[in-house]
């Protein structure tokens, strides 16, 4: 008859069990490791730690990875429901906190820090000193339920795509359009003959909505891989290109090319989780930055066009 493993709390580190969920996860100590923000032999000593005191190895090494055993799947399913419960006890305890000092972890995309919110973010920040501010500004999605960030500002194509554990507010609407220089577009009035290129962000290439209106654009592209590159080529009059209207409409060197229509990106969610979102400076932050959302409506809609 088969032994069960069952963890015991009392005798487990639960830096152990965290370490063994990443390698679980990834499979590959490696790859936990670097998730982890440590060196491949940490990974390796906890995990020998967990197995010395279960008396069982968690794990088979094979060429592709790491594979769990019928003693490291048993532990998994138990280990997943200790790291559920200690998320769950630690929200709990800070959705009691209803101070307003503290640290507020906010995620959402590198473009809406730097071309619509920072200065509602350093307006938060001055009237709520005690507040310490972490602004998590990546192409990553940071997991609210592991407490990677308190609030998350996202731009939501799908309402049905929300995640059921995470509570939502839903802010304006997001347009996007197509771009030009003003001094590009008044040479190509004047007849200026150099081509006009679409330029596109490598990874992403042109929209399917996009389209060049009244100007001929050539076939060869102008290629960069990040959005700051690409609004910067565009500003220099290389060519024209798709951006979301709040970036476009707001810099007073573009203007919308004659003849382009607007496309409705999707929309703008502010995310909390759990007892999280009761927290006092979780709960201030969320009601002055649905304000400063709605204030912005208009131009995240494309309803205040740069002039021709």
């Amino acid at each position: 008859m088969r032994t069960r493993v069952v963890p015991d709390c009392t005798m487990i580190d639960w830096d152990d069990i965290r370490y063994f969920l990443a390698v679980a996860r990834a499979g590959s100590v490696r790859a936990a490791a670097e998730g982890l923000g440590v060196n491949h032999s940490t990974v390796l000593r906890r995990i020998a730690q967990l197995e010395e005191r279960l008396g069982a190895h968690m794990f088979e090494k094979l060429p592709s990875g790491y594979r769990l055993t019928t003693a490291g799947e048993e532990v998994l399913e138990l280990a997943s429901q200790m790291e559920a419960s200690s998320h769950q006890l630690e929200s709990r305890v800070l959705g009691r906190d209803q101070g307003v000092r503290g640290l507020l972890r906010v995620t959402l995309a590198p473009t809406l820090v730097t071309h619509l919110l920072m200065p509602d973010l350093a307006a938060f920040a001055r009237l709520h000193p005690d507040i310490e501010m972490e602004i998590l500004s990546s192409g990553e999605l940071a997991n609210l339920t592991n407490r990677e960030a308190d609030v998350a500002v996202r731009v939501v194509y799908d309402r049905k795509t929300l995640p059921l554990n995470l509570h939502g507010l839903k802010g304006p609407e997001i347009s996007g359009g197509v771009y030009i220089a003003r001094d590009r577009l008044a040479a190509w009035r004047a007849g200026a003959p150099d081509p006009i290129r679409w330029i596109v962000i490598s990874m992403h290439g042109l929209p399917d909505w996009a389209g060049e209106g009244e100007v001929r654009t050539a076939g060869v592209p102008f290629r960069t891989t990040d959005g700051e590159a690409q609004l910067a080529a565009v500003r220099q009059g290389l060519g024209i290109t798709t951006l979301p209207c709040f970036v476009g409409d707001a810099d007073p060197l573009l203007s919308r090319v004659p003849g382009t229509d607007l496309h409705l990106h999707g929309t703008l969610w502010l995310l909390t989780q759990g007892e999280t979102r009761k927290t006092k400076r979780v709960r201030l932050f969320t009601e002055f930055l649905s304000r400063r959302l709605a204030a912005h409506a208009p131009l995240l809609a494309g309803l205040s066009p740069s002039g021709d």
